[in-house]
């Protein structure tokens, strides 16, 4: 299997090649094209069993409650898919790692990884984040998005970032909610509120934009019908 991004960072889209009998799994929706010679199978299944718990587990995290699985038959294929939002697409490999990935940033995952929920606690409410977020464990290549450009900030020690950029994070690194400025009332006025403060030694993926202000500021200029 080769993936190869274009357009990147604000329109990016992953072109997939297929060798015969290589599967990979995909978020629903996110086909743009693909050869005639493959096959999709659409479930709740990412691997193993449990199928209908794992749905319902990922529309709580944010995601689509099916999957699509695109194979190739009678030969090498080409598939090619997108997120819903404009952005970027970063491709991560996992040797028997595990991802936290928030709601919307998934896209697609070789049969290897798992595709569950991760519960961050009712920190993240505060925050107006889900609860729920995705979490990818196994060995095998995932593929992740953005809405805007995505960058990976190392972390050795302490990082903080804004909750409405995270993309996805090591486990290795353990976070809190804490307040952006020196106090409650700066931290409000200025516009941030609350942050997360990352600890430890691992990755963290950030977006260069953050879909909850985007549209809150698009909200007031549509048109009701």
């Amino acid at each position: 299997m080769n993936i190869t991004i274009h357009h990147r960072p604000g329109s990016a889209a992953a072109r997939i090649d297929l060798q015969p009998g290589e599967t990979i799994t995909a978020e629903g929706g996110s086909m743009i094209a693909m050869s005639g010679n493959v096959a999709i199978t659409t479930n709740t299944l990412s691997r193993g069993s449990g199928g209908l718990i794992k749905g319902i587990k990922r529309m709580l995290a944010g995601e689509s409650f099916f999957l699509n699985h695109f194979a190739s038959t009678g030969g090498p294929a080409e598939l090619w898919l997108a997120p819903e939002l404009p952005g970027d697409i970063v491709v991560r490999e996992l040797r028997n790692e595990t991802l936290i990935v928030q709601g919307g940033s998934y896209l697609a995952s070789e049969p290897g990884i798992d595709v569950n929920l991760g519960w961050q606690g009712f920190r993240t409410l505060l925050s107006g984040e889900s609860l729920f977020w995705v979490k990818l464990s196994g060995s095998g290549t995932t593929i992740l998005t953005s809405f805007g450009a995505i960058y990976p900030l190392q972390v050795d020690g302490e990082v903080i970032v804004d909750t409405g950029h995270i993309v996805a994070f090591e486990e290795t690194l353990t976070f809190s909610l804490t307040k952006a400025g020196k106090s409650w009332i700066s931290s409000i006025l200025g516009g941030e509120g609350l942050v997360c403060k990352f600890q430890g030694q691992g990755t963290v993926w950030c977006q260069s934009h953050n879909p909850s202000s985007f549209g809150q500021s698009l909200g007031p200029m549509l048109k009701s019908r």
